[in-house]
């Protein structure tokens, strides 16, 4: 999930904690999201697990799945459940883990930790334990834990990266983790910090979901298997957050994994982080294509030039074949405008498309029609204003889409 620009560690966990105090203490009021009993049966929970929950802890369920279709959790187990809430899934878990197993049930808001302790207290549940604390630092030993089990937990966590090392760090090689979150098609790229509570309101706090998968496999974990996907958001009653989570594409999956017997290297880590796939899809997803086919259309004129003329300083003698030269010029300049482009689907304004256009056939004059070095770099900053235009139009639609008021120009 993306980090929101601007945003400190303390505003975020302020509005999370603001946010899911309401949902402890005061489950009747509106929000954007599905809460309660309803919610739970329509995410898919069997009327089995939940028939015996306490009325109390029902009414502040606000989980965004059904983690348990991964299956992680076995009698006896000793269970983690990150970002426990109310502690609807906390009790599940401890009827599963049985009366040899325990179950720590961890959060951040205090409100919640406290209705879920006096209200476990009262029903007699001596297996398992609350405490208040972040999932960025578990206060737990390592390869503690059997099983791990979290439910919309991680999409509000600002450094993921380390809170997936803490979940492999407490869990025993070969442990268990099954989760339910709210992932996203492309991420939000605008500068949310005018108004930190869009982090718990909406949906910048979800990853990609092909980052957060290889977030988990990174850090060590295997057979990493979505078990469960669906439209969280259609179930909102609120108009806006549908349609943010719309343009986004934000919707829950639910996934099931085993973690390894060994961390990782470094080496293995940053190998896993530098895969071309991963650096392809992130380039796509944040609308930079077109910039980076520019960039390489640039390299591809001024860095063959500025070689040509290095080496035989060098003495070097370098043969330039100009029909390759001026055909490899081509296909970038040509990959720019074609991504230029595909942008109108996102912002639907032609303006990047035609600046495209021109300064492409600017380009292509230069090369193949009359060569004059000055034509051709002016060529190349009509391409570099379009793909900057560009840009600047998909974050301005992402601010329309986030309510920001970024709606002019």
């Amino acid at each position: 999930m993306v980090a929101i620009l601007g945003y400190s560690r303390q505003q975020i966990a302020a509005a999370v904690q603001e946010m899911y105090t309401t949902v402890a203490d005061a489950p009747d009021s509106p929000f954007h999201f599905p809460v309660g009993r309803a919610a739970c049966q329509r995410l898919g929970y069997p009327e089995t697990l939940t028939a015996d929950l306490p009325d109390a802890l029902l009414a502040s369920f606000a989980g965004v799945g059904y983690p348990f279709r991964a299956q992680a959790i076995q009698p006896g187990d000793r269970v983690l459940d990150i970002g426990a809430g109310a502690g609807n899934d906390t009790l599940i878990a401890s009827r599963l883990a049985g009366p040899e197993g325990r179950v720590i049930a961890l959060d951040l808001t205090a409100a919640m930790t406290r209705k879920l302790k006096g209200t476990a207290d009262q029903a007699g549940y001596d297996n398992l334990s609350v405490v208040q604390a972040s999932a960025e630092a578990l206060p737990l030993a390592d390869a503690s834990i059997d099983s791990i089990t979290s439910n919309g937990a991680l999409n509000l966590v600002p450094d993921k990266r380390r809170a997936v090392a803490e979940m492999f760090r407490v869990l025993r090689p070969n442990g268990r983790l099954q989760l339910a979150d709210v992932v996203i098609h492309r991420p939000v790229s605008v500068d949310c910090h005018e108004d930190p509570r869009l982090w718990v309101e909406c949906v910048v706090g979800a990853t990609v979901k092909e980052e957060l998968l290889a977030l988990f496999a990174e850090a060590g974990f295997e057979d990493v298997e979505v078990v469960g996907s669906h439209d969280y958001f259609a179930l909102s009653p609120s108009r806006q957050t549908r349609e943010v989570a719309q343009s986004f594409g934000a919707h829950a999956i639910e996934v099931g994994m085993r973690r390894g017997e060994q961390p990782p290297s470094a080496l293995q880590r940053w190998w896993r982080r530098l895969d071309p796939r991963r650096a392809w899809l992130r380039l796509e997803r944040r609308g930079l294509l077109g910039m980076a086919a520019l960039a390489l259309a640039l390299v591809s004129c001024y860095g063959t030039l500025a070689l040509v003329g290095l080496l035989p300083l060098l003495g070097i003698g370098l043969t330039l074949n100009e029909g390759a030269w001026a055909g490899t010029i081509t296909l970038f300049v040509l990959l720019t405008l074609l991504t230029l482009a595909a942008g109108y689907r996102h912002h639907r304004h032609l303006g990047p498309t035609l600046l495209a256009a021109a300064g492409s056939g600017t380009v292509l004059y230069a090369l193949f029609i009359d060569y004059q070095a000055l034509v051709e770099l002016a060529g190349f900053v009509l391409l570099a204003g379009a793909a900057l235009w560009d840009l600047a139009q998909r974050r301005r639609q992402e601010a329309r889409a986030l309510g920001l008021g970024l709606d002019k120009g």
